[in-house]
């Protein structure tokens, strides 16, 4: 039996994973070893990142959401369930190969989910998970607010 568990939960990466051996009947014998930072966490109900630790998989959850194209993908899918060509003119500048690949990380992550019709011509379309509505939403507020304060932002920038 092998049971994962936190070492200390003030640093959320710090796992050990507990082993239990039965040495013979009856007998066992229970060992916690370091594993290392967040490789069990997919072992965890419900895990806590640390996106300041190097090795924890929550670092790269974060560069998927904030990328270049990933948060105008995230909030242009906020607004309704896009095709590619769609989504593609909506996030104006990114190539087919950016814009499938960030789709594709947001897929894998949870975020987007993508049906594809057996039609002819195939026919593919990206709407948010419920989980991914929730970190739209967050997205979609920074976006307003940079928007509402952009001619902030481009002054302080003009002065330096």
């Amino acid at each position: 039996e092998v049971a994962v568990g936190s070492g200390d939960e003030d640093h959320g990466c710090s796992l050990s994973v507990g082993v239990t051996l039965e040495i013979r009947r009856g007998l066992t014998f229970r060992k916690y070893l370091p594993f290392g930072t967040c490789l069990a966490m997919a072992a965890r109900k419900n895990p806590r990142g640390d996106v300041y630790s190097p090795d924890c998989p929550s670092r790269a959850v974060l560069d998927h959401l904030f990328s270049r194209w990933g948060g105008l993908v995230m909030m242009a899918l906020q607004e309704r369930t896009y095709r590619f060509r769609e989504l593609s003119r909506k996030v104006g500048g990114v190539s087919e190969k950016m814009l499938a690949q960030t789709l594709s990380q947001l897929e894998d992550d949870g975020f987007v989910k993508r049906v594809a019709y057996p039609e002819i011509p195939p026919r593919v379309e990206y709407s948010l998970t419920p989980m991914g509505r929730e970190a739209a939403a967050i997205m979609g507020q920074l976006g307003d607010w940079i928007e509402a304060n952009l001619g902030r932002v481009l002054k302080h920038r003009d002065a330096a």
